[in-house]
C-alpha cells in the first residue's frame, strides 16, 4: 500500500521555526518525515518519491542536493522540487510531500473482544498516535465528554497532542475505513452521542492547546483544542480580547465553527465572521489553510457550517480592541419575573447595537457549594455587555435599574471578567436542553413562557435563557451562516445525572419551546442545538445547498462525521 506522507517545518504545537530560511526549513521539515517513518515502524528506504514544495523554485537544485545528502546511494527515492504559490503558513518556503510504501500485519484479539472488526487487521491505528481502543484503560475517560449526560462509544478515541499526530491519526482511520468524528471538549455531544458510533475514531483535541497572539494585526492563532479563557488571558495584555461566548471552558473550534454568539454580538456579529483562516487535516492527511483567498469555498463553509469538513487543528481570529468592558448583572426574585421579562422586552425593542444582553429564568439547589444570594432559590436575571463609557452605559441601563434589582453588578471590569458574568457551570456537567430561535415576543409569547417557567411553576430546569439577538448578528456577512434570524435566541437546560433525570429535563425543555412554537423562527443555531435536529433549518436554501457540494468536493467518501451533520455524512 502506498500512502503520501506531508511534513513541514513546524514545532510540535504547530508553529512556524526558521522562518525566511528555506534551507533550514528543509531539514526540519525532512526530520519530521523520519520521525513519521519511526513511527510506523518504515525505513527510509519505504520512500519512493519525494517532493520538496517551494516557494521560489529558483534554488530547485540546492534544496535535492540538501535532500539526496540525507539518503545513502542505496536507499535515495526520486526526488523532485515543485513551485508553489504559497504553502500553508505566512513565511513557510518549503515542505515536503513524500509517497511511502506502508507495510501491514495481522494483529489477533480475542474474540470476546469488544474491538470494532475493522481494527482487527492492522496495528497502524496504535502506531499513529495516542490511540484508546474499549478493551484499553483509559479508554472510559478518553470517550467522555464535557457534558457528562452524554455516552460516546466509538470504535476508538484519538488524543493527539500534535498537528502531525492529528495527520497520522486521520490517515490511518481512513485507512482502515473508520470514520472520524472531531470533538473538542464536547459541550455540544449530545447528538452525536444518540448515534452509533460503532465505526467511528472520535478524535478528542483537547490536548492540542496553544495561542500566539499579534497584537499589531489584532489576530489570534489558536490551535484546536483551545479553550476560550486561554485566548481571553493571552489577549488580555495586549489591550485585547475576542468574540467568545459566556463559558470560558468552551473550545474555540467548535464553538466558531457552529457561528459564534457572544456578548459583544449585537456590535460585532456572528464570531464566524471574524474568522481569517483556517488550518485543518483532511481524510487523506493533508494540512489545509483556507482563507478568503485559498480554498475559499471550503473557507465559506466552515464559517458556520460546522465540524463537518476536516479536523480543525488551528484557527486565526480577529480580537477585539477593549481592555475592559461595562458588564454585570441585575437579579431579582422570581416572584418579580412578570414585571421585568416585559420590561427587559420593552427596552430591547429601542437599544443601539452597543448593549448584548440576556434574561434567565433560574431555579437553584439548596447546596452549601452555592453563595447565599443563589443557593435554594428561583430567579430571574439580566445580564451582559455594554460598549458605552460609564456614563452612558448608565443612561442605557437606568431603565432597568429602575426596577430595583436586589443585586446590581454592572460596572467596568476587566474584559477578562466578563467570562464570569453569566454564571455558566465551572466544569462539565450532566445536561439536557433545547432552544428555538424567536421572531418575535409579543406579550402573549411573554405569558406562555411565564405560564412554563414562571412564579410558582415547578419544573426541572436550570434556567430558560432569552437572548437578545438583532444588530450585527443580523447583517449577512460571507459565511455559511450569514446571521442570525430572529430577535432572540431561546436555550433551555435541565440538569441530568441520572436517566430519570434526564427524561424529565428533556419533557420540561420541550415543554418550554413548545409553549412559545407560535412566535418561533422556522430557522436553528448550531451552537445551541444539543440534540439532533434537521441540520437544514440552520441555513437558508442556497446555503444548505451549497454546504453539501464543499462537503461532497472534499470529502467524497464521507469520512468525517458530526454532531450535526451535512452532505455526505
Amino acid at each position: 500500500m502506498t500512502i503520501t506522507i506531508d511534513t513541514a517545518p513546524i514545532d510540535e504545537h504547530g508553529y512556524l521555526v526558521h522562518a525566511e530560511d528555506a534551507t533550514a526549513q528543509l531539514c526540519l521539515a525532512l526530520v519530521r518525515l523520519e520521525t513519521e517513518l519511526h513511527a510506523r515502524g518504515l525505513p527510509r528506504s519505504a520512500v519512493g518519491e519525494l517532493r520538496v514544495l517551494a516557494v521560489d523554485g529558483a534554488h530547485a537544485a540546492e534544496l535535492v542536493d540538501v535532500v539526496a545528502e540525507r539518503f545513502d546511494d542505496t536507499t535515495a527515492p526520486a526526488i523532485s522540487c515543485v513551485e508553489v504559490e504559497r504553502l500553508a503558513l505566512d513565511g513557510m518556503l518549503v515542505a515536503v510531500s513524500a509517497d511511502v510504501t506502508a507495510r501491514t500485519r495481522t494483529t489477533h484479539w480475542k474474540k470476546d473482544s469488544d474491538m470494532n472488526p475493522s481494527l482487527i487487521e492492522t496495528p497502524t491505528l496504535r502506531d499513529a498516535g495516542t490511540v484508546f481502543l474499549p478493551d484499553d484503560p483509559g479508554y472510559d475517560d478518553a470517550r467522555t465528554p464535557w457534558n457528562l449526560a452524554v455516552t460516546q462509544r466509538p470504535a476508538a478515541v484519538a488524543v493527539p497532542r500534535s498537528i502531525e499526530e492529528v495527520a497520522r491519526v486521520v490517515t490511518a482511520a481512513a485507512g482502515l475505513g473508520l470514520r472520524i468524528a472531531p470533538q473538542s471538549t464536547g459541550h455540544g455531544a449530545a447528538a452525536l452521542g444518540a448515534r452509533s458510533l460503532d465505526d467511528v475514531l472520535l478524535l478528542r483535541l483537547h490536548e492540542l492547546t496553544g495561542v500566539t497572539v499579534d497584537p499589531e494585526r489584532r489576530i489570534a492563532r489558536v490551535l484546536g483544542g483551545t479553550l476560550w479563557r486561554d485566548v481571553v488571558a493571552a489577549a488580555a495584555p495586549h489591550g485585547l480580547t475576542a468574540l467568545h461566548g459566556s463559558a470560558g471552558d468552551v473550545a474555540v473550534a467548535g464553538y466558531v465553527l457552529g457561528g459564534g454568539l457572544s456578548f459583544y454580538g449585537r456590535r460585532h456579529g456572528l464570531a464566524a465572521s471574524h474568522l481569517r483562516a483556517v488550518e485543518l487535516v483532511t481524510a487523506d492527511g493533508t494540512l489545509v489553510r483556507a482563507t478568503a483567498d485559498e480554498h475559499p469555498d471550503l473557507f465559506w463553509a466552515l464559517r458556520g457550517g460546522g465540524g463537518n469538513f476536516g479536523a480543525v487543528v488551528a484557527l486565526e481570529i480577529e480580537l477585539l480592541p477593549y481592555p475592559d468592558v461595562f458588564a454585570g448583572m441585575l437579579l431579582w426574585d422570581l416572584a418579580r419575573a412578570d414585571e421585568v421579562t416585559r420590561a427587559w422586552r420593552t427596552w430591547t425593542a429601542d437599544l443601539p447595537d452597543s448593549v448584548t444582553t440576556s434574561l434567565r429564568f433560574m431555579r437553584f439547589p439548596p447546596i452549601p457549594e452555592l453563595p447565599p444570594f443563589l443557593s435554594g432559590r428561583n430567579l430571574v436575571v439580566i445580564d451582559g455587555a455594554v460598549l458605552e463609557d460609564d456614563p452612558r452605559a448608565a443612561e442605557l441601563l437606568a431603565p432597568l435599574r429602575a426596577l430595583d434589582p436586589e443585586m446590581d453588578t454592572f460596572a467596568r471590569i476587566p474584559a477578562e471578567g466578563m467570562l464570569a458574568v453569566h454564571m455558566d457551570p465551572p466544569g462539565p456537567t450532566p445536561a439536557v436542553g433545547h432552544h428555538a430561535l424567536m421572531a418575535e415576543l409579543p406579550d402573549a409569547a411573554i405569558d406562555a413562557l411565564l405560564a412554563v417557567v414562571g412564579p410558582g411553576v415547578q419544573i426541572p430546569l436550570m434556567f430558560a435563557e432569552l437572548r437578545h439577538l438583532g444588530g450585527a448578528l443580523a447583517v449577512p456577512h460571507d459565511g455559511a451562516l450569514d446571521r442570525l434570524d430572529g430577535a432572540y435566541a431561546l436555550f433551555t437546560v435541565a440538569p441530568a445525572p441520572t436517566p430519570e433525570m434526564a427524561e424529565a429535563g428533556t419533557a420540561a425543555a420541550d415543554a418550554v419551546v413548545a409553549a412559545l412554537g407560535p412566535w418561533a423562527s422556522p430557522r436553528t443555531f448550531l451552537n445551541f442545538a444539543d440534540r439532533t435536529i434537521d441540520v437544514a433549518t440552520a441555513f437558508d436554501a442556497e446555503s444548505w445547498a451549497r454546504l453539501g457540494q464543499v462537503r461532497r468536493s472534499i470529502d467524497p467518501s464521507g469520512v468525517w462525521t458530526a454532531a450535526h451533520p451535512v452532505g455526505t455524512a
